[in-house]
């Protein structure tokens, strides 16, 4: 009569083992579900950080690639482009609704940041939205379309005639932030990928 609980009480500590494996937390690392939506307000607030990474560019004639360095405030931006399609060196910098762009041939300004870098370097990146898409958010007041993946994470957005595919995500002073966007709009296509994400968020 005696062997039927012995022989339950480890069957019963292996269920209670796999319950508890089955509500574990995610491993550091590892995106889980509800973890976007837990961070909605803490993304929203964030104005300002400083990250590096790398661009390509590809159009029907050509591919190329360059490195940024982006500096973001509040008031005011500066984006350093660096590289074959940064036409060796250029400064990006915006303030207050003013735009300009240093080259080796000068420094230049325009009504808007899109603008200017067509005039001079022949190639736009959508600097306006890109503040909002970096931090995986649509820009405001236009309309998009945003799809999700299976965790709630942004998984496509479509806005103002780009689409951005959200392939890959880091995890930065407890914030999920986009490692790997890749850009299209018409026949061209800009991959962006971040290799160092520096938020700043005040506790």
């Amino acid at each position: 009569m005696t062997t039927l609980p012995r022989l339950l009480i480890p069957l019963l500590a292996l269920a209670l083992l796999a319950g508890c494996a089955g509500r574990a937390p995610a491993p550091e690392g590892e995106r889980a579900a509800g973890q976007w939506q837990a961070q909605a307000e803490r993304l929203a607030e964030l104005d300002t950080w400083v990250l590096a990474g790398k661009a390509g560019l590809r159009t029907p004639e050509d591919s190329t690639s360059a490195n940024l360095d982006w500096s973001q405030h509040p008031h005011y931006y500066r984006l350093l482009i660096s590289g074959p399609f940064g036409s060796g060196r250029s400064t990006l910098e915006g303030r207050e609704g003013r735009f300009s762009l240093t080259t080796a041939e000068g420094r230049f300004e325009a009504e808007t940041p899109e603008a200017l870098m067509e005039e001079q370097l022949g190639w736009s990146l959508p600097v306006s939205a890109l503040s909002d898409w970096i931090r995986g958010l649509p820009a405001d007041d236009t309309p998009h379309r945003l799809e999700e993946d299976e965790l709630g994470f942004p998984l496509r957005l479509e806005q103002d005639g780009w689409e951005i595919a959200y392939r890959d995500w880091t995890h930065v002073a407890e914030l999920w932030l986009p490692r790997r966007l890749v850009m299209t709009y018409d026949d061209l296509r800009v991959t962006l990928v971040v290799t160092d994400w520096r938020p700043a968020l005040d506790d």
